[in-house]
């Protein structure tokens, strides 16, 4: 069923609860499925409808999300960017994709009887790109069921209903925020979309109405016994929690279910009480040895994979003739009924204060150095960014000339706070540096990485 049709179902049980709030305004559930419907109808009348992909670029979370729903109760495939993108980024990102119908602006209302089709299992109901707008993104599809049929796990696992308020402090070009502010909608919560991490004072009033809120783990303790919170319960995702971390939040009332993904896979592995990661219900992991190596790359077989990439664009997922897909992430060694120790993304983006930083964007400007071999670019723990852009560097080229180039080369957030050294970098099989390896072992302490100086 298409999230607008749970939301239609809303409104006829609970017209005027409130179903959106955003920095613009607010909708109850009445006024929220009206607005899809008369979008949808707009769409419908535009030829936009079953096959066709949504591109949608709106500055307002509430606006967006309508447009969402729009799109999909007219069976069409909404795709989130960036509202800051431009008409010629936009061309760039969607090129791969093929033609788009482009949504800038609110969706008008377009009155008429309900909009009435019969939505399968097997729709193309939703795509996202797989990072922001400081790396090259690549538009992910997945099917209907792969992602609505996950909504009951998240509900049961996190107790998420319809008498919350869900706090979604980020952006919905995000998979993760996205998701977030759906699903709530689904069950018939009330979802708050502030668009972006809120100022103090938004967010201590954001907080003394929300009782659950999604985010990465780095915010966790800015909600964790802040004063006058109603919150109950956060679901974390995008990075593994710091230590100590969900103590600190289970002291101050605030239960943690923490998870490991990839928006290629959707949920892989759950921590719902600080045992460790363990299968998201209907997953299968495997762990596949290295040759030469501690650790293994994590494979997955489940309900909830991502159909692909649009337009078959490159990337990290990879898939085997049994149905197990792989986007290169490493862990330890793992035996089913085991605890999954994940140790490195193989997609490699990082979140770093607020910004997305694709390795390869800063790898492709330090390869151009004197006397660098290769470089890795990864993501270092920071407890206040998140994480830092650290870069390894195959060879023995000064610090400073390093930097001079990342100065001239590189956006402000794409820098690396961090440079190591290494005589050689581990490799594929396919011979290009083994990115989630190399991060693993740093992160490890190996003394055979050295910190330039």
């Amino acid at each position: 069923m298409p999230v607008a049709q749970d939301v239609i179902r809303h409104a006829a049980e609970r017209p005027s609860k409130l179903a959106v709030c955003g920095p613009g305004g607010e909708l109850t559930y009445a006024e929220l499925a009206g607005k899809i419907s008369g979008a949808a109808r707009h769409l419908l009348r535009r030829g936009i409808g079953p096959g066709a992909i949504v591109a949608l670029a709106l500055a307002d979370p509430v606006e967006l999300l309508a447009a969402v729903l729009a799109a999909d109760l007219a069976g069409a495939t909404p795709l989130i960017g960036d509202h800051t993108w431009d008409r010629r980024r936009w061309s760039q990102v969607t090129a791969p994709v093929g033609p788009v119908a482009f949504v800038g602006r609110p969706l008008p209302y377009a009155a008429g009887p309900p909009v009435r089709r019969e939505p399968q299992p097997d729709d193309l109901a939703w795509a996202c790109f797989s990072s922001g707008s400081t790396g090259r993104p690549r538009a992910i599809v997945r099917r209907r069921a792969s992602w609505t049929a996950s909504f009951p796990h998240l509900g049961d696992l996190a107790g998420i209903g319809p008498d919350d308020v869900v706090l979604v402090p980020g952006p919905l070009v995000s998979s993760l925020y996205a998701f977030a502010a759906v699903h709530a909608l689904a069950v018939g919560a009330t979802a708050v979309v502030p668009g972006r991490w809120p100022a103090r004072r938004s967010l201590a009033a954001h907080l003394a109405g929300a009782t659950v809120v999604h985010l990465v783990p780095h915010r966790l303790p800015d909600v964790a016994g802040h004063p006058g919170s109603s919150l109950r319960a956060a679901v974390v995702g995008g990075a593994a929690l710091a230590p100590g971390t969900r103590e600190e939040a289970g002291r101050a009332g605030l239960h943690v279910l923490a998870y490991y993904g990839a928006t290629e896979l959707s949920f892989v592995a759950v921590d719902v009480d600080g045992d460790g990661l363990r299968p998201f219900p209907g997953v299968e992991i495997e762990v596949r040895p290295e040759a030469g190596s501690a650790f293994g790359e994590v494979w997955v077989r489940s309900p909830w994979l991502a159909q692909g990439y649009l337009g078959d664009a490159a990337g990290p997922l990879r898939r085997d003739r049994d149905g197990w897909v792989t986007v290169g992430d490493v862990a330890e060694p793992y035996r089913p009924g085991e605890v999954l120790r994940v140790r490195g993304r193989g997609d490699g983006a990082i979140q770093t204060g607020g910004a997305t930083v694709v390795p390869e964007d800063v790898e492709e400007v330090l390869r151009k150095v004197p006397g660098v071999g290769d470089v890795v670019v990864v993501g270092s723990p920071h407890p206040s960014l998140g994480a830092v852009v650290t870069a390894i560097v195959e060879g023995a080229p000064p610090r400073s000339l390093l930097e001079a180039t990342a100065r001239s080369g590189l956006d402000a957030a794409q820098r690396p706070r961090r440079w190591y050294g290494v005589p050689s970098l581990p490799r594929t099989a396919t011979g290009k540096p083994a990115r989630a390896l190399v991060a693993a072992r740093l992160a490890d302490g190996d003394p055979g990485i050295r910190r330039l100086i």
